[in-house]
């Protein structure tokens, strides 16, 4: 395998979590006794470019189906969010009637509903059947694309340049990362400005974050490996601000590359920052396996301990991260009894490869389980401030970072 930005051969695993099934392939009940198709989730990190990328094997096809399960409004930590960008983004680039903003990745509308009160047109463009129907009934225009050069170019022809590209998480879902950088370059007009939002490959190293990784996740993105991504396709990076979301995300602003603004302090000072940290040294990447693995066997040890004391184990959030870690710690129904999720697309379906059931949040005062296993860590302040533990009086549990019985 050569990498996907550079093209250098690929010889350096940066993490092997063996083989696993696509995170957002939730299983209906009359799917469970049919094969499930899995594959390899291993990573490389390009000693070129710094990139750190999967292993080829799923086709983004495959991936980012018609039925997605993943609606970004479920969460209101992440509406919030949105509310505010759209806020400081309308005024930083003085947004009007008469510009034109795109999202690539738009989901379900979370972010572009915030620009039709303020008249300022919006397109979003969204390959997945289910999320961009849910945008088209709150009034957002939608384009079902996977987004990339040919479509960017179609929309530079139609003269719909847009003043302002946002994309979040949806950078390292990407197959083809150029192709996609040099559409963003296309359908950008001169002096405009793009914006993407990422988890930040430091901070995964940092605090051992392996469970961000799955198959739907193509790149692991670093602020250096962006500037040589950008460089490539005549961009160039602008700013950078670093944001909560995540577990530790970066919103990195882009331009052309003959934009008369000053790349600001704030971006030399992370490009410094990620050298020193070591993201240009290959020790750095080959040390992370065993921080994961160290993260799989304490889970595994305290659902173990828990289960032979005769403790009742829940889980919350159907999210992705949940499903790497219970795959790659084996950790399956015979452990975990349910698995709660607000989102009603994912209610009545099973969790891949662990095949545990996911219900209603309300399961939870219902069934009183001793323990509830937080999958997706990163809001674990919103699920606590949701669901009380005093409502059923269990205990709230984390196992990313480290492990840690919340309350």
């Amino acid at each position: 395998m050569k990498c996907r930005h550079c093209e250098a051969e690929l010889s350096h695993v940066f993490l092997d979590l063996g083989s696993a099934p696509p995170s957002n392939n939730y299983l209906s009940r009359e799917s469970l006794g049919k094969p499930e198709t899995t594959y390899p989730l291993r990573l490389f990190a390009c000693d070129r470019c710094w990139l750190v990328q999967t292993e080829d094997f799923a086709a983004a096809d495959e991936l980012f189906a018609s039925d997605y399960a993943y609606f970004s409004s479920t969460s209101q930590g992440w509406l919030d969010h949105a509310a505010r960008y759209v806020e400081m983004i309308t005024k930083r680039l003085a947004l009007t009637s008469k510009s034109f903003v795109i999202e690539v990745a738009s989901n379900d509308g979370y972010l572009l509903k915030n620009f039709l009160p303020r008249n300022i047109p919006c397109l979003g463009i969204e390959p997945t059947q289910s999320t961009a129907e849910a945008a088209e009934k709150i009034g957002v225009p939608v384009l079902r694309e996977f987004f990339g050069t040919g479509i960017a170019t179609k929309l530079a022809n139609e003269g719909r340049q847009a003043d302002l590209i946002a994309g979040n998480n949806v950078y390292a879902h990407v197959p083809d990362i150029n192709d996609f950088t040099k559409g963003l370059r296309i359908a950008l007009k001169p002096g405009g400005t793009i914006t993407l939002e990422f988890p930040h490959l430091m901070r995964l190293i940092a605090e051992s974050q392996f469970d961000t990784v799955y198959h739907e996740h193509f790149s692991y993105l670093s602020l250096t490996a962006v500037r040589s991504i950008f460089e490539r396709a005549d961009l160039r990076v602008l700013d950078v601000e670093r944001l909560p979301t995540h577990g530790g995300s970066l919103r990195v602003y882009g331009c052309h590359t003959n934009d008369p603004r000053a790349t600001t302090g704030a971006a030399t000072a992370l490009f410094a920052e990620e050298e020193t940290f070591g993201l240009t040294k290959l020790a750095t990447y080959q040390g992370f396996q065993a921080k994961a693995d160290r993260v799989r066997d304490d889970f595994r040890a305290f659902v173990q301990e828990q289960k032979r004391a005769g403790k009742r184990i829940a889980g919350y959030g159907a999210a992705a991260k949940g499903n790497t870690l219970l795959n790659y710690a084996g950790i399956d129904a015979t452990s975990i009894d349910f698995v709660c999720d607000a989102a009603p697309s994912k209610q009545g379906k099973y969790m891949p490869g662990s095949h545990i059931p996911v219900v209603e949040p309300a399961a939870l005062a219902r069934e009183r389980p001793d323990f509830v296993v937080i999958l997706p860590w990163n809001i674990a302040d919103e699920v606590r401030r949701q669901q009380p533990a005093a409502n059923w009086g269990g205990k709230f549990v984390v196992a990313v970072p480290a492990l840690q019985i919340l309350s």
